[in-house]
């Protein structure tokens, strides 16, 4: 089992930046891919960024591209993502997720564990 807690969302103006984190407990993550997505007011939640865990390479969705940047820490066994440049569009809840994966995948289904959510308000 794995654990993970978000932290780190708010309200922010637009081109402003937020910091989340998502702490990870009950596993080592050496094996395991972690992931953000986000789910708007009625929308399907959606893959924003990954980061396989073991080398630290990661991939994003083209909406955050050059905008967000998602990295972890192996001491604190925390992922964050880092989003600057925000705009309202990337309001939402923002999940992190583990999958038990040798690569990234971005269907929401394919991710064993979950957090509870943080929500990013960007206003205009």
């Amino acid at each position: 089992q794995v654990q993970l807690v978000e932290s780190g969302g708010g309200l922010v103006q637009a081109g402003g930046s937020l910091r989340l984190s998502c702490a990870a407990s009950g596993r080592t993550l050496s094996r395991y891919v972690m992931a953000w997505f986000r789910q708007a007011p009625g929308k399907e939640r959606e893959f924003a960024a990954g980061v396989i865990w073991s080398s630290g390479i990661t991939y994003y969705a083209d909406s955050v591209k050059g905008r967000f940047t998602v990295s972890r820490d192996n001491a604190k066994n925390t992922v964050y993502l880092q989003m600057n440049s925000l705009k309202p569009e990337d309001t939402a809840v923002y999940y992190c997720a583990a999958d038990s994966s040798y690569r990234i995948r971005t269907l929401q289904a394919e991710y064993d564990y979950w957090g509870q959510g943080t929500q990013v308000t960007v206003s205009s």
